[in-house]
């Protein structure tokens, strides 16, 4: 008896918490477990695999959420605001019309909508970060509509490929988007223009500029974001580069294993791996500077 009501407070205070998990389980565990699916196994539609930094991004926005954040959210006045209202039915609208894009994008819609209804505009902000990881990695037709004004970086990415295969003695010549290696064409194709591991390094600056408590420095975020821009661009003409000569050559299991098997895998885990060591530098640099001016203050007040 002394249990049951000791419990029973509890079971009040988490049951709306509860029933709030366990709708969204119902409505997007299955999604999620299909986008999980479609990114690990690259068995989903090419759109969609330009998200796959949410392997990343989501876990990290639900530690935000469950852990980092929680203590904070349960001293937050419950207040109800009317947009959170609006969020709830456009997400659910979106949710029960069965079209692909609109499923995606009710989860982050009604996510939102959620914060707003709960604890206002104070819980929208508190978790306004781990909301953006989310619609960021949330599934959508963004690099298909951007497809066609990817031209100049395809032409650039194909004329700095076809220099340096040329500084190696290839047999290669470029025509636009086409690099010809021993007279065997290979098309620096939209999809071969390097947007994919460009979302993929920015989303993961993003992720270090929050780890390490520089998201709100607008200079940091600044520098983090071109170099990252920057080395996706170069690693991109190195990938171009490696698969136009194992094409031109006769390379077929390299070719095969850098365009979508493990090369490529191993690729942009270089690639993230040079903008976290970036990053690491960036701190180390704003520390000693940091270091340098108070010895600089130190010795001005000797």
């Amino acid at each position: 008896m002394q249990i049951t009501q000791k419990l029973r407070p509890l079971i009040e205070k988490e049951l709306g918490n509860v029933l709030i998990i366990g709708c969204l389980t119902l409505m997007y565990a299955p999604i999620l477990l299909h986008w999980v699916d479609g990114w690990l196994n690259k068995n989903i539609n090419t759109e969609h695999e330009y998200f796959s930094h949410g392997l990343i991004g989501l876990p990290y926005a639900a530690y935000l959420v469950f852990n980092q954040n929680s203590k904070e959210w349960e001293n937050l006045d419950n207040k109800i605001h009317p947009l959170g209202g609006f969020l709830l039915g456009v997400g659910i609208v979106f949710y029960i019309t069965g079209s692909i894009e609109l499923v995606n994008l009710s989860f982050p819609i009604i996510l939102g909508g959620i914060l707003l209804w709960l604890k206002g505009m104070p819980g929208l902000k508190l978790n306004s970060f781990p909301l953006l990881l989310v619609l960021l990695a949330t599934p959508n037709s963004i690099p298909y509509l951007l497809t066609p004004y990817t031209l100049p970086l395809q032409k650039f990415i194909a004329g700095a490929a076809g220099f340096i295969l040329m500084q190696f003695g290839a047999n290669v010549n470029v025509d636009g988007i086409y690099l010809y290696v021993n007279n065997i064409p290979v098309e620096v194709a939209p999809y071969c223009a390097g947007l994919k591991m460009l979302f993929t390094g920015l989303y993961v600056s993003l992720l270090l500029l929050h780890w390490s408590g520089k998201i709100d420095d607008k200079k940091r975020v600044i520098s983090l974001s071109i170099s990252a821009v920057f080395i996706s661009v170069i690693t991109n003409i190195i990938r171009n580069s490696l698969l136009a000569m194992f094409h031109g050559t006769g390379n077929k299991q390299a070719f095969d294993s850098l365009h979508e098997g493990t090369g490529g895998d191993i690729y942009s885990v270089i690639m993230l791996g040079i903008i976290v060591g970036v990053n690491w530098l960036m701190d180390k640099i704003s520390i000693k500077s940091q270091e340098s001016l108070e010895l600089e203050r130190e010795n001005s007040h000797e």
